[in-house]
């Protein structure tokens, strides 16, 4: 790739491969291999970083796309970089492939190694002393925490697709357990050494203490994944997963393996995920990129996430990794610090900030008939309600009329929802739908919530994007009407004429996921218990979404019908 200004890293040298192993302070090595220019010379270095199959990471560049079982092939091509003057090494982490130690779930140790290594590898006589970190989800994850380290060496991470909150992206999306995603990851982890972390932490007698009371959560016994689990915690790998049922809390645990970005990390930072992955990864970009104290850039390109083996993201990290370990300057930094796939265009738009300065936050009213509009509530309107059991997941819609002008919708949702429940727990899954002229419907993202950990943070929490902090479950009053601040995870989409705007409330996962990319953030707990649930929208009680309007819908969709006659 090359402009009238500039111009990449040459593709000139012939890839030689060897394998590394690499000391660290507490006396085990880990497992890398390293692919370099052929013949002398010293090269900056490119890490990549992994639990899984160090030789799939060099399968043959004939991608597919994404699947499960080709899902952790994102290391990229080593031998585009060293073909461009890099050498690239890819080196499991502890507890994982040929390296040694236990499996530690991404904690601190793990963490220290990757850094030691980059130390390790600026001195290796191939190496020019100029580092840099690489690949996307596993590899992307550990970047930012190596990163808050400071390592001397490591000048730039290219980090898209990475989650940077363990409680919130990973494992209890509003405080629900995600659980399916556990019992579909770890089979693909390579000669993976696990065990409880927190047996040896608080000692077995508490351990056990901590098993019985999970054991005796209806809701969590009634997924036979889980159920093996909590009969036989300690049993080959399951002790991992049974840290995390007796956590069902935020806690220093998911702290520490969380991007902490208080610590003033300052290493360049590239972010970016796809609209289609925010169960997993797309809150970690935005939150990195708001909050990164470095020279940084964020990318969302379009729900379809990467094919596999991981290649599209190579010229635009090469252009990175020029400008900051080559001193290449490709004109990268005069360039806008946010690209946006906008769904429905076909077209990408620019920005300087997050969320976009031009939007407007703008309320959708629910109301009866599943109406959802601007218009705020006339007098008598009340409440729509539906039964949420073992034996019937029911749930409630409420759409916007059609809408007269293109309409952009971009950034952060919230559903500030009244509701009331039968019972003294209420999990609320949110689904924005799109429907289009045809009467088509397409889920465009989602928002989740338990609702004894509804407490909000008023010092972290917008108008846009509530935190909660999750640190204790407070008990529903059974028919007490309570307000639930609900974050939906961001999404971008033009809606043309006649196109509408839809809000799903259930209190369970849908039942099939429309494609692989729904899968990862579907398998929930669901409650063991019948409820019946009733969403309040009326004067008193006036249930919104929070809708981010970028362009068009200059005075709303029309009560009327939306229709022009």
């Amino acid at each position: 790739m090359f402009s009238v200004d500039w111009s990449l890293s040459k593709r000139q040298h012939t890839p030689m491969r060897e394998t590394l192993t690499i000391p660290v302070s507490d006396g085990i090595t880990l497992a890398a291999v390293v692919t370099r220019p052929q013949g002398a010379g010293q090269y900056p270095a490119v890490v990549s970083a992994h639990a899984y199959s160090t030789d799939e990471q060099f399968m043959p560049m004939r991608p597919i796309g994404f699947s499960h079982d080709r899902g952790h092939l994102e290391a990229g091509s080593a031998d585009f970089f060293a073909r461009r003057g890099y050498a690239h090494v890819v080196v499991n982490v502890r507890g994982t492939g040929a390296s040694g130690g236990t499996y530690e779930n991404l904690g601190p140790r793990t963490i220290k190694d990757l850094a030691e290594a980059i130390g390790w590898l600026a001195e290796q006589p191939w190496c020019s002393g100029n580092l840099g970190m690489f690949g996307i989800s596993f590899f992307a994850i550990v970047q930012p925490l190596v990163a808050q380290l400071s390592p001397p060496a490591l000048k730039a991470i290219f980090a898209p697709y990475g989650y940077t909150d363990m409680y919130r992206d990973r494992y209890y999306h509003g405080g629900i357990l995600s659980h399916r995603f556990m019992q579909m990851w770890l089979p693909s982890l390579d000669n993976a050494r696990l065990k409880s972390l927190l047996v040896d932490e608080i000692g077995q007698t508490a351990f056990d203490a901590g098993n019985a009371e999970a054991s005796a959560d209806d809701d969590l016994m009634s997924v036979d994944f889980l159920r093996k689990i909590l009969t036989d915690p300690l049993a080959g790998q399951n002790g991992m997963i049974a840290d995390i049922l007796q956590m069902p809390l935020d806690n220093a645990y998911f702290r520490a393996r969380s991007v902490d970005y208080d610590r003033g990390c300052t290493v360049p930072g590239y972010f970016g995920a796809c609209w289609g992955v925010h169960g997993l990864h797309l809150p970690g970009a935005l939150r990195s990129f708001q909050n990164w104290n470095g020279p940084r850039k964020l990318t969302i390109g379009p729900p379809v996430y990467l094919d596999r083996p991981f290649y599209q993201y190579h010229l635009e990290a090469l252009r990175w990794f020029d400008h900051w370990l080559k001193e290449n300057d490709t004109g990268m930094m005069d360039e806008p610090d946010v690209n946006l796939f906008v769904v429905g265009t076909g077209t990408w738009k620019s920005a300087a900030k997050w969320p976009l300065p031009e939007t407007r936050f703008t309320r959708f009213y629910l109301h009866e008939n599943g109406e959802m509009s601007e218009r705020e509530y006339a007098a008598g309107e009340g409440a729509t309600s539906f039964a949420d059991s073992p034996y019937k997941r029911e749930n409630v819609e409420f759409w916007s009329y059609p809408m007269v002008e293109e309409t952009e919708v971009c950034g952060p949702m919230v559903l500030n929802l009244h509701a009331s429940t039968t019972d003294t727990e209420a999990l609320f899954f949110v689904s924005i739908l799109h429907r289009d002229a045809e009467g088509k419907e397409t889920l465009l993202t989602r928002g989740w919530l338990r609702g004894s950990q509804r407490a909000t943070d008023p010092e972290r929490s917008t108008p846009w994007q509530p935190w909660h902090p999750h640190d204790k479950r407070e008990p529903l009053e059974p028919g007490a009407v309570t307000e639930f601040a609900i974050e939906v995870r961001p999404y971008a989409i033009a809606l043309k004429p006649g196109e509408q705007l839809g809000l799903r409330i259930k209190c369970a996962d849908d039942e099939a996921p429309a494609q692989a990319l729904d899968a990862i953030c579907q398998g929930h707990l669901w409650s063991a218990k019948a409820a019946r649930v009733t969403i309040h929208h009326n004067a008193e009680h006036p249930s919104h979404l929070v809708v981010p309007v970028t362009a068009g819908n200059r005075i709303g969709t029309f009560v009327s019908g939306g229709r022009l006659t």
